[in-house]
């Protein structure tokens, strides 16, 4: 069974940054896209950042702004997500799950739906006050 694990996350006030990092513990097929993904209470979970782990850029939800970075060592199979100028809006428990890619013509995409993400970690909270 392919483990997913987190750390990081905690609490910060407005303006300030955290890091997340996640650990998977293979590095095969179905791990090769990695995802970030939020919910925050009452609210439906959504993407944050994914990204193909053999190379290319992250594609990144419309709420972050150029606020968040995502980084990554495949020797170590780990991923980070750096999160700065953090906001009220982004307290939630962040979740890093891993998938599979898609590949369309010559391009590689990481789908974020079900049948795509195959593996979820346990999340790590995050809560930013004002």
């Amino acid at each position: 069974q392919v483990q997913v694990v987190e750390s990081g996350g905690g609490s910060v006030q407005a303006g300030g940054s955290l890091l997340l990092s996640c650990q998977t513990s293979t590095y095969t097929y179905e791990t090769l896209c990695m995802h970030w993904f939020r919910q925050a209470p009452g609210k439906e979970r959504e993407v944050v950042a994914s990204f193909y782990r053999g190379g290319g850029s992250t594609t990144y939800a419309d709420f972050v702004e150029g606020r968040f970075t995502t980084s990554r060592d495949n020797l170590k199979n780990m991923v980070s997500l750096k999160m700065d100028s953090l906001k009220p809006d982004d307290t939630g428990r962040y979740f890093c799950a891993a998938g599979s890619p898609q590949v369309n013509g010559g391009n590689i995409d990481c789908p974020t739906d079900q049948a795509h993400v195959n593996y979820w970690g346990q999340g790590t909270q995050v809560t930013v006050s004002s």
